[in-house]
């Protein structure tokens, strides 16, 4: 947060992957590229349907999962717009890799 205008910074284009939760859409991993309100817009977003390893959010943002090849995640999209969007998380680089390394889930 800067706390100089109390705004929330998130960093555009800068290859940071963020966890975002949306009410009725679920978790999704991926690039910020734009925020308007409760209106997140990714790139090369998945969907986290099912994870296994992490009670929450801020632990699967700092660790990723314990247990990929039980986790139910979809493949990378190019774009996506989230509505309702109620929770951001930032990703360290060594989730990032972990959640982008989960093999694609496919029924």
């Amino acid at each position: 947060m800067n706390k100089a205008n109390n705004e929330i910074t998130i960093e555009y284009g800068s290859g940071t992957y963020y966890l975002a939760r949306a009410n009725g859409a679920g978790v999704f991993v991926g690039h910020v590229v734009a925020k308007k309100g409760d209106e997140v817009a990714m790139t090369n977003a998945r969907r986290l349907y099912e994870w296994v390893g992490a009670t929450e959010l801020c632990q699967l943002a700092m660790e990723g999962v314990k247990s990929p090849d039980v986790c139910k995640f979809t493949m990378s999209t190019d774009y996506v717009v989230l509505l309702n969007v109620v929770e951001i998380q930032k990703c360290t680089a060594e989730a990032a890799a972990n959640l982008m390394g989960v093999r694609v889930w496919k029924t």
